[in-house]
């Protein structure tokens, strides 16, 4: 063979390092520490040596040993190879001690470094990263063997037509593209044979050809001591015009040669005439320093994995970088600095027997291709076995009886085969070393996410690792890609971006667990520890809402509509089931939790899912006022829906689920005749059948949650509210207004209290903020905010009052539309029943309820919680005057109503009579809000 064969051909078999696969066993669910594997069927497997160190070295080795030494030393001189030797291997120990933690923390399984990144990442990611592998092993596979074409026809191959005369008898082999491609093709169907007999096989060949490969270092290092000075013929293949010797001297060790070859000396690459510098000489030279997961991805044949993996493959690291290091100071001190960087196959030049040289490089090229051919079998592999990619892969998870996936291997030779005919592939060449990178990359994210998530069950037998290692590498690999080329780079984190968003969207979940879920938790623990409640301050108040539902078969209008109130803050849907969890066998709530949070997931929602268990509602919701919320963030509003006479009516009925194809259908036919089943939520509550609560328990709760510091909404006809509906016909209210939202429509005076004339009370701003705070979400952008002062004609505050509120509201930001409304006539009802009392003592009244109320928020501020007398006997002819007053305001027709809901009464006696009240009042009024704040929610300081 003629070892002056251009560097642009050898180039392209080093691409990247080879990565054998796992053996071809069949797949089994692996659990426990790394090790941990049967003691059965155990003699037949590999140890150190055979099963991590010789494939790791073959895969790092590789042809760079042969002819990057003298590229690299030449044109950087000894002083900086040995410095870019140590950067390189720097960047890759901080990626084998992340390949060492993983691998010793489970036992792996087909695929290697796309099992372990898919399993401490998740199917996204390592689906993603997988592909890349995959394409990256092909690719490979395909450019180690036109590599070994391009140097066979270099040494064998006869002269195209044209072209000078054959040079000697041994150069009988035709040249040209198709016959590039048989040879290609003969070569490669050798590898197939290999790979498809079986991994033992494999094996026994990476033997023999590590026996080869050694066998030439050796030869080499003995030749560097053997060999005396001598002149090399150099290559007539250079591109450079220009008249410099056509030989080089090789002197032996001499102190002057060492001295001219410490220092750095870039020139012009004589095979490409491109200019070298640092940066491209350490691209080249890092080529040599990749495959450095062939020992981890053998996992299935280690007898004992956390053993040999960290042992083997730091072996192997250290056995390449003394040979580099070795080869590139003996180089130095024996050769000129022409020969080195006119003649990048020295070696051969020097060797005590120069075919030996050829053998190695042929061979080591041959164990790579056959490496990145196994290897990208075993991933297609795990990439059918793991179903990311629904029945696309089906055809390839096919195995023979010894376990080993020929339908994989059958696939990637024929994808090898279709990537030979693209010819010389100078340009996949270097995005492949750019894909390993990334995949190496990924390994230390996932070393690192499983780090910082402080999970207990990661604890690796292999401890020497940290963080810190982990961001190395990272940082280290994304370097060297973009010191590689920025290009590439960006188009490969762009391709793993896409990939990884397909599969996010179309994959199916998987059940290996993520890590995303454990960094989350980690950081929201944390946070909510900041979280302290002392430093609660008015200006920063959100509605955190706990909403209760009996079923959402009837409250899915609620449901969205709170969703959009509640700001940014927490949202908790609360149930309660009747029962007591004695004599049960378990908790019957747990598997109820799937079908919760699936509905939240076809809502689109932002809410979490609390349930209990309890002998009562009204126990029930204490219960989940008391627990519901950690630290910080706990509800601080629950809202009920109302208790009338209204048949629930069933939203879900014929929707389907997106995420798993299901239907929501209350009730679902199963294979038994006449047998019925409900997959999520019971049928809805019959005309006929009672409630679970009765008027009295209804009230309680209310009392409760106020006696508790809650505010209290009540909502109710929200079985007709329809979101997309409302938010899209509200643009076409007021005819020729075209961008007219809908209205909400805001009373914030006490109704139930005729004699209270005063807006500016706690509950009368909470009203107003909830309604800003719906106005201030996106949806609800367009709405409009009407705010109705009731008022009597004549009444010597009116104006003061009026003056008073639209100050108020200035103060406050809040953009609304001020309506007086005169009900005159509605509050002599009223005063009708109460004996005739005049209207002119309203303000003597006024002044004794300030004064109440007054000494209520006095015992409050002392913590003893009243309730103001609201027995006032009110006739229904009055409520029902009041609500008629309303309906007379609502044109156009508002969205949704906020109407002051007063404390329930301390008699409770008077709880049946309050509720028919409270009823009276928002009877027929579309979607309504009654609402009772007990907390102060807005400021004017900055």
């Amino acid at each position: 063979m003629s070892e002056k064969a251009p560097l642009l051909h050898y180039r392209l078999t080093t691409s990247s390092g080879p990565e054998p696969k796992d053996v071809s066993k069949p797949s089994v669910a692996k659990a426990g520490r790394g090790g941990g594997r049967p003691d059965d069927n155990t003699a037949g497997k590999l140890g150190v040596v055979f099963g991590v160190v010789i494939p790791t070295l073959l895969s790092m080795f590789s042809v760079v040993v042969f002819l990057r030494i003298g590229f690299v030393v030449g044109q950087a001189g000894l002083y900086q190879s040995i410095a870019m030797f140590l950067v390189a291997y720097f960047i890759i120990t901080m990626t084998v001690l992340s390949v060492c933690a993983i691998s010793t923390n489970g036992a792996l399984d087909a695929g290697g470094a796309y099992y372990m990144i898919s399993r401490a990442l998740g199917p996204e990611f390592g689906g993603s990263i997988g592909i890349m592998f995959f394409f990256a092993n092909v690719c490979g596979s395909a450019l180690y063997v036109l590599g070994l074409v391009e140097a066979i026809l270099s040494a064998f191959g006869s002269p195209e037509e044209g072209a000078a005369p054959v040079a000697g008898l041994h150069q009988v082999l035709p040249s040209g593209y198709w016959w590039s491609v048989l040879y290609g093709t003969v070569l490669l169907f050798l590898c197939f044979i290999v790979c498809l007999v079986g991994a033992q096989i494999y094996a026994k060949a990476t033997f023999i050809i590590f026996i080869i490969v050694t066998t030439v270092l050796a030869s080499i290092f003995i030749s560097f001591f053997i060999v005396g000075p001598i002149v090399v013929i150099l290559p007539d293949t250079s591109v450079l015009n220009s008249t410099s010797l056509s030989n080089a001297s090789y002197t032996g060790f001499r102190l002057h040669t060492l001295e001219g070859n410490l220092l750095p000396s870039y020139t012009a690459d004589y095979t490409t005439g491109a200019m070298m510098s640092f940066a491209t000489v350490f691209a080249v030279m890092f080529n040599g320093c990749t495959g450095i997961m062939a020992g981890s991805n053998m996992s299935g044949d280690l007898k004992n994995p956390s053993y040999s993996i960290p042992r083997g493959t730091l072996a192997a690291v250290l056995i390449t970088f003394i040979t580099y290091n070795m080869l590139s100071l003996l180089a130095a001190w024996s050769c000129d600095r022409h020969l080195l960087q006119r003649d990048y196959s020295f070696l051969g030049d020097i060797n005590i027997w120069p075919p030996l040289v050829t053998v190695g490089i042929y061979s080591s090229t041959m164990s790579a291709a056959m490496s990145n051919l196994i290897g990208a079998s075993r991933i297609l592999y795990a990439l059918s076995k793991d179903n990311l990619f629904g029945g696309v892969l089906a055809l390839v998870r096919k195995t023979s009886r010894s376990g080993n996936p020929w339908a994989s291997v059958l696939v990637s030779w024929l994808l090898v085969q279709v990537v030979l005919f693209a010819g010389k592939l100078n340009t996949i060449a270097g995005i492949v070393t750019i894909f390993f990178l990334l995949v190496y990359a990924a390994v230390n994210l996932a070393c690192l996410a499983l780090e910082w998530a402080s999970a207990p069950n990661f604890r690796p037998s292999f401890r020497c690792f940290t963080w810190h290692t982990c961001t190395l590498g990272i940082l280290g690999c994304l370097v060297m890609m973009f010191l590689i080329s920025a290009i590439y780079a960006f188009a490969s984190i762009a391709f793993m971006l896409l990939l990884l968003m397909l599969i996010h969207y179309l994959g199916p979940i998987s059940n290996w667990g993520y890590i995303s879920q454990a960094l989350i938790f980690h950081q929201v623990r944390k946070y909510l520890l900041m979280l302290d409640v002392r430093k609660d301050h008015v200006k920063f108040w959100r509605p955190q809402v706990l909403l209760m539902v009996a079923n959402p078969r009837g409250c899915t209008g609620l449901m969205t509509f709170i969703n959009d109130l509640k700001k940014s803050g927490l949202y908790v849907l609360g149930h309660v089931k009747l029962g007591l969890l004695d004599g049960l066998p378990s908790d019957p709530l747990q598997s109820h939790y799937d079908s919760w949070l699936s509905l939240v997931d076809h809502l689109n929602i932002k809410a979490f899912v609390n349930l209990t268990l309890a002998d009562s509602v009204r126990h029930g919701v204490q219960n989940l006022l008391f627990i519901t919320g950690f630290g910080g963030m706990r509800p601080n509003t629950i809202v009920l829906g109302f208790y009338d006479d209204c048949t629930p009516q069933d939203h879900l009925q014929g929707k389907i689920l997106v995420s798993t194809g299901h239907g929501l259908d209350a009730v679902c036919p199963t294979k038994e005749p006449g047998e019925q089943r409900s997959p999520f939520f019971p049928s809805v509550r019959g005309a006929e059948e009672p409630k679970d609560l009765q008027e009295e328990e209804y009230v309680s709760v209310i009392a409760d949650a106020v006696k508790m510091g809650k505010n209290v909404t009540l909502a109710r006809y929200f079985n007709l509210f329809n979101r997309d509906e409302v938010l899209v016909s509200g643009r076409k209210m007021g005819g020729h207004q075209s961008m007219t939202g809908p209205f909400v429509d805001v009373w914030p005076l006490n109704l139930l209290r005729p004699d209270s004339c005063g807006y500016v009370d706690i509950c009368s701003l909470f009203l107003l903020q909830l309604a800003c705070v719906l106005q201030e979400t996106r949806a609800w952008k367009q709405a409009r905010l009407r705010l109705f002062l009731c008022v009597e004609a004549g009444y010597s505050l009116q104006e003061e009052e009026e003056r008073k509120l639209r100050v108020m509201l200035k103060e406050l930001r809040i953009s609304a539309q001020v309506q007086m409304v005169a009900w005159d006539q509605v509050v002599a009802l009223h005063w009708q029943r109460r004996g005739g009392r005049e209207r002119g003592n309203l303000v003597e009244s006024t002044q004794n309820e300030e004064r109440m109320q007054g000494e209520e928020e006095a015992e409050k501020a002392n913590g003893i919680q009243t309730f103001p007398n609201n027995a006032a006997q009110l006739s229904d002819e009055y409520i029902c005057a009041v609500n008629s007053l309303i309906h007379q305001h609502g044109a156009p027709k508002p969205a949704v109503r906020f109407l002051y809901l007063p404390r329930p009464p301390a008699d409770t006696s008077r709880y049946s009579a309050y509720l028919h009240q409270v009823d009276l009042l928002s009877r027929d009024l579309g979607p309504t809000l009654l609402i009772h704040g007990v907390t102060p929610v807005v400021t004017t300081d900055l």
